[in-house]
């Protein structure tokens, strides 16, 4: 049964109708090996054992008579510990809620039990996702996020459980967050797929407020159809998150004859490592034979990082001023988290407004940009996994990386893919990033599953696994 902690959510869902497997054979796998291998990568907070298996029991009963919930039936997943699960603690990473229970389970954990999946765990991830602007990998109660691929190498914050939980083939899918490189950090250093969605594509209802103007949650997996599929699952209008879009999300299926436009921006291999540059060189090579590549892009003239930080800085203040208030943020793990939020508490409201003035035409002139081509490629970070052991501005020092859309895209809420690509040094997974227009996350997928049906990375599994 080992065999497949490894295979595709269509894979196991052939299994499944079968009658090859059971969803409690499955469930079983997932539980056994979060229990065994978990805590080898720090990736897990909880095991939900008994509550899986009653789901999954269902799950078989409801295929026995006849009744299927479509492509995630009997699937099992996790999530990252800032959404809410009824019964289950909902930890943020943080030692001053360790114990704490929210009513109701989030809206996405509603979403998903519709679907037919199972949930088995709530996943590891860095304190308070990272709000308090943590520089090493230990900022997190329950120990450093390690990627399978090198335990002694980070997994990536914030959503580290998750990134390492899927990597390990402890779960077939996870729910992770980005406010600003949760999503794309995991992914890249666990040899992931993993999807950033619109800002409001998915609700946040339940989930752990950072950045209310910023927050997203979206699926991390094996394939971009993976994603596709759990994207279809939990997209959509939420009575509960007023930010929340209508528009449905229906998965994408590869039309052969398409042809796409893919750019790149000037300067996007600068400061990067010679393994990350030619893996990105290489996977532009393969994506060209479905796709028109121009490489004289030009990011706008906005000051977009700076933008963001301001913003994320004054919004992480407010969703935390009971902490400040109470005192309970010594009780960090990390010290730099204990006073880095002091920072948020000064930031004017003429500097925080000034930014959400500028935040419209800095947008719009990103969606210009984005206009031109169906996604703009770049490396998805100049580096493999860094060392656990080193401060985050020690570990490469010379690769601070090149020209990024990240930071734009996070702060106009544009979507983001990202897939392993190959192997840089040390044979760590090095990532590829694919970037689009606000609800073109169907595009980014077909081109995707275009990339992942002419490559094995997605196949590829951490040494000993």
């Amino acid at each position: 049964m080992a065999d497949v902690a490894f295979l595709t959510i269509p894979e196991l869902g052939r299994l499944l109708r079968k009658r090859r497997v059971s969803a409690v054979e499955l469930a079983r796998v997932s539980l056994e090996r979060l229990e065994r291998l978990g805590p080898s990568y720090n990736a897990v907070v909880r095991v939900l054992r008994e509550a899986a298996l009653s789901e999954a029991r269902e799950r078989d009963a409801e295929l026995a008579r006849g009744k299927d919930r479509g492509p995630l039936h009997g699937i099992p997943y996790g999530v990252k510990d800032l959404i809410a699960v009824e019964g289950a603690p909902t930890v943020w990473g943080a030692p001053a809620y360790r114990n704490r229970l929210h009513q109701g389970d989030a809206t996405v954990v509603r979403r998903l039990r519709r679907a037919g999946a199972v949930l088995c765990a709530k996943l590891a991830m860095v304190e308070l996702a990272g709000g308090m602007g943590y520089g090493e990998a230990f900022a997190n109660f329950s120990g450093p996020g390690r990627t399978p691929w090198d335990p002694t190498r980070w997994s990536g914050g914030s959503s580290s459980g998750p990134g390492a939980a899927v990597a390990a083939g402890l779960v077939p899918f996870a729910i992770g967050s980005e406010t600003w490189g949760s999503i794309q950090y995991p992914a890249a250093f666990c040899g992931i797929t993993g999807l950033r969605p619109t800002f409001g594509r998915v609700s946040r209802h339940g989930a752990m407020g950072l950045s209310p103007t910023m927050d997203k949650l979206g699926p991390m997996a094996r394939t971009a159809q993976d994603c596709a599929l759990v994207l279809g699952a939990i997209a959509g209008s939420d009575p509960e998150d007023s930010s929340a879009l209508a528009r449905r999300f229906i998965p994408p299926v590869v039309r052969p004859s398409r042809r796409y436009r893919i750019g790149v921006l000037r300067g996007t291999l600068e400061r990067t490592q010679p393994e990350v540059q030619r893996n990105f060189l290489a996977s532009l090579d393969l994506l060209g034979r479905v796709a028109d590549i121009s490489d004289d892009l030009e990011l706008p003239d906005y000051p977009y990082d700076a933008l963001a930080g301001v913003i994320l800085d004054a919004e992480a203040a407010s969703a935390y001023e009971p902490l400040f208030q109470s005192g309970r943020l010594t009780r960090l793990t990390a010290p730099e988290d204990r006073a880095g939020g002091y920072a948020g508490q000064v930031v004017l409201a003429g500097d925080y407004l000034r930014a959400m003035r500028l935040r419209r035409p800095a947008a719009a002139a990103l969606d210009r940009l984005l206009s031109q081509v169906d996604a703009i490629a770049a490396p998805s970070l100049p580096t493999v996994a860094w060392p656990i052991d080193t401060a985050f501005d020690h570990a490469y020092p010379e690769f601070p990386g090149g020209t990024s859309s990240a930071g734009a895209a996070n702060l106009c809420g544009a979507p983001g893919l990202f897939l392993m690509n190959g192997s840089g040094e040390a044979g760590l997974p090095t990532g590829l990033q694919l970037t689009g227009r606000t609800q073109t996350e169907a595009t980014l997928l077909e081109l995707g599953m275009q990339f992942q049906a002419r490559t094995d990375f997605h196949r590829r599994r951490p040494p000993g696994l």
